[in-house]
């Protein structure tokens, strides 16, 4: 079955053909290593992981490679504010070698805890300054770029395409307004970005720098994305991905100061994942709704609950965080975890054997299953679709064992095919569960004991209702309290 994707190049679906038949090349836009990834970045890596399993599930070998922003993406994105690497260097007192190496690790650690696969080639910038310095004399060269007293810039008048990428014509860009931007005299344009800032001016005392033929300094930011790109998988590859945000002028610059020094183009498909907002506004430190992964654990959650919650939109939908929609997400991926260990542990010893008959019937809805699941995923990665079919497969086996009408060995046909769909959607559904019920919940519960062995009702009963409202039951048993999903 071909896989679809939405190429915002041409803003539509097409049918995805690798340039090299069975191997597609991914590159994937990295962190900026100056403080911790929230979920609204991982909420982009965990799409891009996605798509990997989903090309590695349709028989593709995949090439993955991501950077590490380590130097020259400044606070404003059009060569506006200051290095953030030097920012989280005077924010922690540390060496801005410090601060990267400490937040890549950071990285690097959050991502087997939201099972997204670590690139093939994971590589930081200040790793790749002489592939950037070849990138940019090519420029220089051919005529796209020029040098000031202070940086080394894209002329984006001399790239007759600027623009197209993110749908802004030039003439409509309003760039260098701000009193933040650098004011160069010498440069052409106000849309011309670095290619190289030289170490003087409000960068003299810049810690990051290396000698280059237009002197000492340090890269702008997009061009770490073409040099990273084009070395470890060519030009053109595959698929580039990233968000929204990177759009422009990220996206659109790297296409430009790519296709300008090589005359062909970047990468064929262009995939852009939608925002993360917070209780309906965009994540922002001022309204204390930046949100990492350690929080998501700290409530009580597995970081899959996480991951289970994106999947729940398509990449492309503008997808809403709140605590209560991740305790639903919770709720939701303990339930397959639960029905998935049902179906593990088969018929009851006892029960009577399903008819050959039953157990055909079993095979066809299976194979009903795997071609919808296959179906959702190639149609530009419907995971809310593909969800739904696990769900459905799954009510579907367990129907069957509270009628105690197939076998075991049929049952199972089930369990083993949700776990391959498992391949691809990354929930550990096939690991066993420490808990289905998040810590927040257990505490109340705890509280809720106090107050019943101090024999004040009420206050028990406020905290049975709390329970309830976050969708579980507190049940008192003959063998003490018994905490179980709401269905």
């Amino acid at each position: 079955m071909a896989v679809t994707l939405y190429n915002y190049r041409t803003l539509k679906k097409e049918s995805f053909r690798p340039l090299q038949q069975g191997s597609v090349g991914l590159y994937t836009c990295g962190p900026t290593v100056y403080n911790h990834q929230h979920i609204g970045n991982y909420r982009t890596y965990i799409f891009e992981d996605v798509l990997r399993r989903a090309l590695e599930w349709n028989g593709y070998r995949v090439r993955h490679v991501m950077n590490i922003t380590d130097v020259g993406h400044l606070t404003g994105d059009v060569d506006a504010g200051e290095d953030k690497l030097e920012l989280g260097a005077k924010r922690e007192k540390k060496t801005v070698w410090e601060v990267a190496r400490f937040y890549t690790r950071s990285f690097l650690r959050d991502l087997p805890l939201l099972n997204i696969k670590r690139a093939d080639v994971v590589a930081p910038a200040t790793a790749h300054i002489a592939d950037q310095i070849r990138v940019i004399r090519r420029l220089v060269a051919r005529g796209y770029a020029y040098e000031t007293p202070t940086a080394v810039y894209f002329d984006v008048r001399k790239f007759k395409p600027y623009g197209k990428y993110s749908h802004q014509p030039l003439a409509k860009l309003k760039i260098g307004a701000r009193a933040e931007v650098i004011q160069d005299p010498a440069k052409r344009h106000p849309a011309d970005f670095a290619l190289w800032f030289k170490r003087t001016g409000k960068f003299k005392h810049h810690a990051m720098h290396w000698p280059s033929p237009w002197g000492d300094g340090f890269p702008g930011w997009h061009i770490e994305c073409s040099a990273i790109s084009s070395k470890h998988l060519g030009q053109p590859f595959d698929i580039h991905t990233g968000a929204v945000d990177h759009i422009f002028p990220h996206h659109t610059n790297e296409i430009a100061q790519s296709e300008a020094a090589y005359g062909k183009p970047l990468a064929r498909f262009w995939l852009e994942g939608a925002h993360l907002v917070v209780d309906g506004r965009k994540m922002s430190k001022s309204l204390g709704n930046v949100y990492l992964i350690r929080d998501v654990i700290n409530r009580g959650f597995d970081p899959l609950d996480f991951r289970y919650f994106v999947l729940g939109a398509h990449y492309r939908t503008q997808l809403n965080f709140t605590w209560k929609a991740l305790a639903a997400a919770a709720r939701g991926r303990a339930g397959l975890s639960n029905a998935i260990e049902r179906i593990r542990r088969g018929p009851s010893a006892g029960r009577r054997s399903g008819s050959l008959r039953d157990e055909v019937e079993v095979l066809k809805v299976v194979a009903a299953a795997e071609r919808q699941f296959r179906a959702a995923l190639t149609d530009d990665l419907n995971t809310p679709k593909a969800l739904a079919v696990v769900n459905e497969l799954l009510h579907y086996g367990n129907s069957l064992l509270d009628r105690r009408l197939p076998t075991g060995r049929a049952v199972r046909i089930i369990g083993m095919t949700v776990k391959t769909f498992d391949r691809v959607l990354g929930l550990g559904l096939g690991r066993r569960q420490k808990s289905a019920i998040p810590n927040a919940v257990r505490k109340l519960a705890a509280e809720r004991e106090a107050f019943r062995r101090a024999k004040r009702w009420a206050e028990a009963d406020k905290l049975r209702e709390r329970i309830k409202k976050l969708g579980y039951l507190a049940e008192d048993t003959v063998d003490g309290l018994r905490l179980k999903i709401s269905r």
